[in-house]
């Protein structure tokens, strides 16, 4: 018995040993575990924020990081419309945000500003992406569609802002029609909630349980482009308890979706306590200036992938320009693959994998219809057209273009390679309408297209037609593709049919009830009045205001071979033709609006982002708002830097690395550069 008693003793205390060793052994991974989760978020708890930045090789910088960095070592308040930076170093409380800051302090912090009124509450409401939801409420089918269409993007967009899945460009939307009617709820606040969630990707709530927008339109079912289109639109918002209730009212899709990027613009991430933000009460009434407000892309000097191109659509649509001018082809190369001719691509592409198809050209014109953006697709013509027309005799199609790459350039062209098409064989014409037809049918009807038409060389011509009036044929031909372009429209001409200025459009002999000029040349040159005078509508593209590709220097060893100096954002944005001109009310009727022209010579893919924006929202701000200015030629009012600040870095939270415009200490105390 004594025996069995002490064998029993043993093993109690064998398994009291076990059982002491296990729960050591749970403890020290539960520590050990806890440690770990510490230290994957020490960056959130940590109060000195450049220890973290001393431990972080330089060199090796995260690319999927988000591109605006939390500044935790500041806090900001408004003093007389201010914001003015203080330190945060050590110091409990929470810390006001520089965007927050700025979104309630001062004027109203969006681009472009509206041109009628609006007011805004001080007070604010935190929110979640999963927070929106979307009502439409029109009986117009295809609007209906394009605006769920406008809203997936425009809750995608939201999602990058707030950070949530950052993939650090503008690709493929993360959201489906059923993601505008998800919301997810968190109703724990603490700091181990708040570090847990970091961890396990759970979302804190904020103070509103839904943000509920309502689109509104009832008098227009036209989803098709047009320089007619009602673009004005009204926001409204109020708090409901825990709801807020946005209505946006327009006539037209396109109006709707104008309010759409102001609401956008309205919305906000505040980095303390990583939700969105906007007011809790707005009221917004705007419409255009102009109605023209393009953006013209060079991309046959180089090429630019599908996905740059949508991304510079994005930025149009948030600072509501209006027309993609696709300038596809030059003499360069001839990126475009034509259904009909496949062998303009073949004889003309830099390479295979740098073309354009049929589906991308529709695949970009269905995504900018989503963001309000026109395109308008461009083969220049006669001139300016030389690599990719070189196989007409091997198709017994005869000459279909002449002086391809011919030597010296400098006698047959503006810039090398030379070329230009044959006036007088009828097998050219015919392959313009059917270039014309193809890209109609991709970016859908309009009543405006363009031809091309500047800087034909007539010493080329006149090696082959030297017994022809050879201005007469410069117009011939450009009859002729308008003609072809009424064929390949089902017998419709476009009501405005677009040309580049030049000595021809001087000539009158282009009919001003068809055609309107794109006017290039400089704002002081005498053609700018005679246009006008002939009862020529006009869009302006001054090069000495709004061409973004000068001031990078020459690109060939002799002659100027580029415009200088560089156009600053404030060139871009001070410029008001209109004005300057001292035109009457008709002639500034005929002012269709303008357009930023970027050629690419010396501009490939590196540089696109950098080299169009902000300067491109300075011109989007002149033809929406238009707003006065009564400042000397070169000032710009201390308010317009404070909002293209702001705006610049929602372009960069959207993944487009926008130039910067001055040094950061700048942008975090505003006023004080200036």
């Amino acid at each position: 018995i004594i025996l069995y008693s002490s064998s029993l003793r043993y093993l109690y205390k064998m398994s009291l040993a076990v059982s002491l060793r296990r729960a050591l052994l749970a403890l020290l991974s539960g520590a050990i575990f806890i440690l770990t989760v510490l230290y994957w978020n020490q960056g959130a708890t940590k109060t000195q924020a450049y220890n973290e930045a001393l431990e972080r090789p330089h060199s090796h910088r995260d690319g999927s990081a988000f591109p605006i960095p939390v500044e935790k070592s500041w806090t900001y308040k408004c003093e007389s419309d201010r914001c003015l930076r203080v330190s945060h170093h050590g110091k409990s409380g929470k810390r006001v945000s520089f965007i927050s800051c700025s979104m309630t302090c001062g004027d109203i912090n969006i681009w472009p500003h509206p041109t009628h009124k609006f007011l805004l509450s001080p007070h604010t409401h935190s929110f979640s992406v999963e927070d929106v939801q979307l009502q439409v409420d029109t009986s117009h089918r295809e609007v209906r569609k394009q605006l769920q269409l406008a809203f997936d993007w425009f809750l995608k967009d939201l999602r990058q802002i707030q950070r949530l899945d950052y993939a650090g460009s503008a690709a493929e939307p993360a959201v489906s029609e059923s993601s505008s009617k998800l919301r997810r709820h968190v109703d724990s606040e603490s700091p181990a909630a708040s570090l847990f969630g970091a961890t396990f990707g759970v979302k804190q709530a904020g103070d509103l349980a839904s943000v509920q927008v309502k689109i509104s339109v009832h008098k227009s079912g036209d989803v098709n482009f047009s320089l007619d289109n009602d673009e004005s639109y009204q926001l409204t918002s109020n708090t409901d308890g825990h709801r807020l209730l946005v209505e946006i009212t327009a006539n037209s899709y396109f109006g709707a979706r104008h309010g759409l990027s102001t609401l956008q613009q309205l919305i906000w991430f505040d980095d303390e306590d990583r939700l969105l933000h906007t007011y809790a009460n707005s009221k917004i009434k705007d419409a255009p200036k102009f109605r023209y407000r393009g953006l013209m892309l060079d991309t046959s000097r180089h090429f630019f992938s599908i996905e740059a191109i949508k991304r510079t659509i994005v930025a149009m649509g948030l600072s509501k320009l209006n027309r993609f001018h696709w300038h596809l082809t030059d003499a360069q190369s001839f990126p475009y693959i034509s259904r009909h001719y496949p062998e303009l691509a073949e004889h003309g592409a830099y390479s295979e994998s740098e073309t354009y198809t049929e589906q991308d050209v529709r695949e970009v014109a269905e995504f900018a219809k989503i963001y309000g953006v026109q395109v308008i697709p461009e083969i220049d013509a006669p001139a300016h057209a030389g690599n990719g027309w070189d196989w007409g005799p091997k198709r017994g199609m005869g000459e279909l273009a002449m002086c391809i790459n011919q030597q010296p350039w400098s006698f047959y062209c503006g810039e090398p390679p030379c070329g230009q098409l044959n006036p007088k064989n009828n097998h050219t014409y015919l392959i313009l309408q059917r270039l014309y037809e193809e890209l109609l049918q991709q970016t859908g009807p309009t009543d405006l297209f363009h031809l091309g038409g500047d800087e034909v060389n007539l010493d080329c011509w006149a090696q082959y037609f030297n017994d022809t009036d050879l201005r007469g044929l410069w117009c011939d031909f450009m009859l002729q593709a308008m003609a072809r372009l009424k064929l390949a429209n089902n017998g419709v001409a476009p009501k405005y049919v677009a040309v580049w200025s030049s000595a021809l459009t001087n000539t009158k002999c282009l009919p001003h009830s068809q055609f309107a000029v794109q006017v290039w040349g400089g704002s002081t040159w005498q053609e700018n009045y005679d246009l006008l005078d002939n009862g020529y509508n006009v869009i302006f593209s001054h090069v000495d205001a709004w061409y973004l590709d000068c001031g990078f220097g020459s690109w060939r060893a002799t002659g100027d071979a580029a415009c200088a100096p560089y156009r600053t954002w404030q060139n871009v944005y001070k410029h008001r033709p209109w004005e300057r001109m001292r035109l009457d009310k008709k002639h500034r009727k005929q002012v269709l609006g303008g357009e930023a022209c970027m050629w690419t010579e010396q501009v490939d893919e590196n540089q696109l982002d950098n080299r169009l924006w902000p300067r491109s929202a300075a011109l989007a701000e002149r033809l929406w708002t238009d707003p006065s200015d009564d400042h000397d030629i070169d000032i710009v009012p201390p308010d317009v830097f404070r909002r293209i600040s702001l705006f610049r870095n929602r372009l960069v939270e959207l993944g487009i690395r926008a130039e910067a415009l001055f040094p950061k200490y700048c942008a975090q105390n505003p006023g004080e550069c200036i």
